[in-house]
């Protein structure tokens, strides 16, 4: 059984997510669906002008999501308001000489933070970020800035995980596992490190990853899963549609 405490205060619904506490926030996404809207430069959904994400958002929240995970500030505003939900923040940026890409500096943390995002996710692999900093010590450096701030760690193993926890983290999320050369890249979700992360940290695990079908969302809530995140197979056409085409082109007659 997973030793996260059960106590946290019920969620009012008719307040909104930027006069909630933490637990409240906790409390609000335990259990369900968070549903990733997210486009790239070189995605067909991506508009310098942005607006489409919003829209994926205002249909999640419609059909009983409890929170949105999004990238840049633009579109964290743009989604902040059309929905009522918790929004898990991220700025993707490529930097020379490291693989980290998922909120690497506390240049997109501070501005993440004045974008009044819910919770700001970082990457919590091993490698080094740009200024030389581990993951652990970015984390350190970020609760000392912004203690009230909600953070969680984008891990890819289990030893990430705890080293995050043992950071003051606030969540870890499996988003990583099987886009690093030292985690095998698995076909569908990591099951095992869901499990295995959930029984050990006193911290929800947000399961993350791969997750195509809704039977696989359900299986990462039943490994014991706080919630679990789906972005591809929700809000990326491209890929559904690229997943329909193998199927259809690998038809034998």
């Amino acid at each position: 059984m997973r030793k996260v405490e059960k106590g946290f205060r019920a969620f009012e619904k008719e307040r909104t997510t930027d006069n909630m506490t933490k637990q409240e926030i906790l409390e609000q996404i335990r259990g369900g669906l968070i549903v990733s809207c997210q486009a790239l430069e070189h995605e067909p959904l991506y508009t310098k002008e942005g607006g489409i994400m919003p829209l994926m958002a205002k249909a999640a929240a419609q059909s009983g999501a409890v929170g949105i995970r999004a990238n840049t500030v633009r579109d964290i505003t743009q989604i902040k308001e059309v929905v009522d939900l918790p929004v898990i923040g991220i700025i993707k940026k490529e930097y020379e000489g490291t693989p980290m890409y998922i909120t690497v500096t506390m240049r997109e943390v501070d501005e993440l933070v004045a974008c009044g995002v819910d919770i700001i996710a970082v990457q919590g692999t091993s490698a080094l970020r740009p200024d030389g900093s581990s993951a652990p010590e970015f984390i350190k450096a970020i609760k000392e800035k912004y203690p009230d701030q909600i953070l969680m760690a984008d891990i890819s193993d289990y030893q990430e995980g705890i080293q995050a926890w043992k950071s003051g983290i606030d969540l870890v999320s499996t988003t990583m596992s099987g886009y690093t050369d030292y985690t095998p890249r698995l076909e569908g979700p990591d099951f095992e490190l869901v499990r295995r992360l959930s029984e050990e940290l006193p911290i929800p695990v947000i399961g993350e990853g791969r997750v195509h079908t809704p039977e696989e969302a359900v299986k990462m809530l039943d490994m014991g899963a706080w919630a679990v995140i789906v972005g591809g197979a929700i809000t990326r056409p491209l890929e559904i549609a690229g997943r329909f085409m193998k199927a259809v082109n690998g038809r034998t007659a």
